[in-house]
């Protein structure tokens, strides 16, 4: 294969899904890194792995808005349409004679350095004139970039009426920049609203500081959603708590990795701390709910009939139930030749090889069927770790 080629779908047997469960694909933020997330959905596909609800924050909104956005037989094209578009101006066709990782760190650096210069096909441009000499207020003097090209691209890759449809759920999270309250719009609700998703939603939940400028929405301006959170896993959790969930979680940074050594390591190791998904906190809160709701029910299995039919026994009983999730969660793991520099880096060679990490990491969970099972009664939520060593781990 050529090492600067998006890949076609590997080879690999495929399994159906657990059909009682409703499917979850749930992106994480992450910049150039996102084409990791577009092969993982390539090789997704390929297990007939068929998301209900696509939930993403910054670039994931962006690759869940395409995926939501069109029907199945096209989402791959058009993931892959994207991802050549972004990268296309710095395809460099001397990058396969970089082999060792010195060099390769050079040459990523350089990459991102050509990006910050002169923009991103079809997402972003440098503001000419600079931010710095439009007036204070105006929305020139609050970015670097300019980010109408994606609203055009989104136009052109995006059915916005499939989205409003809600053909598949589409969640995608930003915060607003004068209350710092974070919001999620969600094509579902907005359904029940009479309100539409277009591309200024997606846009919002990707518009980071001081890079990209605020997305004004009914008079509330918002930023990119990893300001505040950098992953949607928490609205899904708790905003389906009835309907067992199947979870497909493809994050982009690590919470965990090696102490530093030099100030270029700090720097990445800073950035993959402070954009990780601390999926674990989230868990955790989910455990300890799921204590107190099965506590309650243990107290009212006890109750006398005559408690047992009274009306706050019954509310009480309500609150109790709650529903089974299984999430299966896949991280990039950052190579010993990228810099915090690798959300920016949008090279040709980056992409390719974020994306066949995406499609290499499904695959190996894939070898592991016991996610499909509906987890037991007394775990009503289970969490499937791909560790760096390329097992399973369960907890």
């Amino acid at each position: 294969m050529d090492s600067q080629s998006f890949p076609s779908s590997v080879s690999s047997s495929a399994r159906p899904t657990p059909k009682q469960a409703q499917r979850v694909l749930v992106l994480q933020g992450g910049g150039a890194l996102g084409s990791y997330q577009a092969g993982a959905y390539q090789a997704l596909c390929h297990h007939n792995f068929e998301p209900a609800w696509v939930a993403g924050i910054s670039i994931g909104a962006i690759n869940a808005a395409i995926i939501a956005g069109n029907s199945r037989e096209t989402r791959v094209a058009r993931l892959r349409e994207f991802w050549e578009m972004v990268s296309s101006a710095s395809p460099m066709p001397w990058a396969p004679l970089v082999q060792s990782d010195q060099a390769r760190a050079v040459f990523n650096e350089t990459s991102a350095a050509m990006i910050a210069t002169f923009g991103v096909p079809g997402f972003f441009r440098p503001r000419f004139p600079p931010a710095t000499v439009w007036p204070a207020g105006s929305p020139q003097a609050q970015s670097y970039y300019d980010t109408s090209p994606l609203r055009a691209t989104l136009e052109r890759l995006v059915d916005f009426d499939r989205i409003n449809a809600v053909k598949t759920r589409l969640s995608v999270g930003a915060v607003s920049v004068t209350s710092g309250n974070f919001r999620y719009f969600d094509n579902a609700e907005f359904r029940r609203l009479n309100k539409k998703i277009g591309p200024e939603h997606i846009m919002a939940s990707g518009a980071l500081p001081p890079g990209f400028p605020p997305i004004e929405i009914e008079g509330e301006h918002y930023w990119d959603g990893g300001v505040a959170s950098n992953t949607p896993l928490d609205y899904v959790l708790d905003a389906e708590t009835r309907r067992d969930l199947l979870i497909f979680q493809i994050d982009l940074f690590s919470a965990h990795g090696p102490l530093p050594q030099t100030l270029v390591e700090a720097a990445e190791r800073e950035k993959d701390i402070r954009y990780s998904s601390r999926t674990r906190l989230n868990t955790d809160k989910a455990r300890k709910i799921h204590e107190i709701r099965k506590a309650m029910r243990d107290l009212i299995a006890k109750l006398p009939d005559d408690l047992k039919n009274d009306p706050l026994a019954a509310t009480v009983s309500k609150a109790a139930e709650e529903n089974t999730v299984s999430i299966v969660h896949l991280i990039y793991r950052s190579k010993t030749h990228e810099t915090s520099s690798k959300d920016y880096d949008f090279s040709r060679l980056g992409m390719v090889e974020h994306w066949t990490a995406g499609e290499r990491d499904v695959h190996q969970s894939m070898r592991h069927p016991e996610w499909l099972d509906r987890p037991q009664s007394d775990q009503t939520l289970v969490t499937y770790d791909l560790s760096q060593e390329g097992e399973e781990q369960i907890r």
